[in-house]
């Protein structure tokens, strides 16, 4: 067998981590995906296979300002992702970090949903 590469490593954690972890109609999943350059999050209903919100650093409109660092961006994204769960009505959902360590840009998003008001 050669060498596992970074990205193989993350998805066999990742495949780990959702043995555990799968989203309800009550408390669905919140999802994390961290690439190079963007953060994307969504809130997923696993028993019909539906994102019910979604946010990321890619979208038309984002606010976020060219000097921002990527955790600070990753935190903005938590807290959009947060009040969009909000509206549609969802407070408590399951945190799914992808397979990332919970640390940097990952954690800032976290801790800016819950801030925000999510339960998790």
């Amino acid at each position: 067998m050669g060498k596992r590469t970074p990205r193989e490593l993350r998805l066999r954690r990742h495949n780990r981590i959702r043995k555990r972890v799968s989203g309800t109609p009550e408390r669905p999943r919140l999802n994390v995906f961290r690439s190079h350059a963007h953060i994307y999050a969504q809130v997923i209903d696993d028993t019909v296979g539906h994102t019910l919100v979604a946010a990321s650093t890619t979208e038309k409109g984002w606010n976020g300002t060219p000097d921002m660092t990527k955790t600070q961006e990753a935190a903005l994204v938590g807290k959009l992702i947060a009040e969009r769960a909000l509206q549609a009505g969802i407070t408590k959902v399951v945190f799914d970090r992808g397979g990332y360590k919970y640390h940097g840009r990952v954690k800032a998003l976290a801790e800016a949903a819950r801030e925000a008001g999510l339960n998790f």
